[in-house]
C-alpha cells in the first residue's frame, strides 16, 4: 500500500491535528502525515508536532504583503514535501480561490458544526441561541465559499438543557478527534467521488438510523409513527 502524504495546517494547539497524527502512526492506515504548517510562531501545535517527529513550518502570514504572496510561499512548502492531501485543523486564514484551485479535490476542513448551519465563528453560542436540540461537526472539502464544500463526513451530539457553549463545545471536539480521521481514510482510499456538489462514498452499507433528540423510552418502546 502506498500512503498518501497529508500536510496538516494549524493556527493553534492543534487538538484535531493530534487526532490525524495518533490515526496515522498505524501502518495500515492510508496516509501518513509528514508535514504541520502553522501560520503562526506561538501556535502549541507546532511543539506537539516536533514532539511526534513530524517535519514543522511556520508561514507567517504577517510577512507578506497580500493574502496571495503568503499562499505561494505556503504552496512551495508543501510541494517541497511532495503533499498529496491537505488538512486544516483550527486553520485560521481564509484561503483564495488561487490556492484552493490547486488542491481540489484533497483539501480537507473540520468545522465545528452541522453544516449547511452555523458557518463561520462562535457556532455552539450560535446553536444555543437557535435552540437546536442536535449539534455537531462536520469534514468537508474546502472551495473558496467559506464553511460550503461539499460534505464528507459528519457527527452529531444532543443538546442538553444545562449546556454552555463550553460544554457542547467539548462534546463536539470529542466528536471532531473520531471522524476526521475516518473522513482523512476515506479521501486517501479513494472512496470519495463528488457528483453534482454532494459527496458520494463507495463501499458504505445502507444506514437507516434514527437520530432522536430527546430521546423518550415510550417513543423507542412503541416505535416511530
Amino acid at each position: 500500500m502506498v500512503r498518501k502524504r497529508v500536510a496538516i495546517l494549524i493556527s493553534g494547539r492543534g487538538s484535531n491535528m493530534a487526532a490525524l497524527l495518533t490515526a496515522a502512526q498505524d501502518p495500515r492506515f492510508p496516509a501518513e502525515v509528514l508535514l504541520v504548517v502553522s501560520n503562526r510562531a506561538d501556535a502549541k501545535g507546532l511543539t506537539a508536532a516536533r514532539e511526534a517527529g513530524r517535519a514543522t513550518a511556520l508561514v507567517d502570514h504577517r510577512g507578506f504583503g497580500d493574502r496571495e504572496a503568503f499562499e505561494r510561499a505556503l504552496q512551495h512548502e508543501l510541494e517541497t514535501h511532495r503533499i498529496d492531501i491537505v488538512c486544516l485543523a483550527g486553520f485560521m486564514r481564509l484561503l483564495t480561490p488561487w490556492f484552493v484551485s490547486r488542491w481540489q479535490g484533497r483539501i480537507l476542513n473540520i468545522h465545528p458544526a452541522l453544516l449547511p448551519a452555523f458557518k463561520g465563528l462562535d457556532t455552539h453560542a450560535r446553536a444555543l441561541a437557535a435552540g437546536v436540540k442536535i449539534h455537531g461537526t462536520t469534514v468537508h472539502f474546502v472551495v473558496p465559499e467559506m464553511d460550503s464544500g461539499p460534505i464528507i463526513a459528519q457527527g452529531a451530539v444532543a443538546v442538553r438543557d444545562d449546556d454552555t457553549a463550553d460544554t457542547l463545545a467539548a462534546r463536539v471536539l470529542a466528536v471532531e478527534h473520531k471522524i476526521y480521521p475516518m473522513a482523512l481514510r476515506l479521501v486517501a482510499e479513494g472512496r470519495v467521488r463528488v457528483e453534482a456538489e454532494r459527496c458520494r462514498i463507495d463501499g458504505l452499507r445502507a444506514d437507516d438510523h434514527i437520530l432522536l433528540s430527546p430521546f423518550i423510552e415510550e417513543s423507542a418502546s412503541r416505535g416511530l409513527r
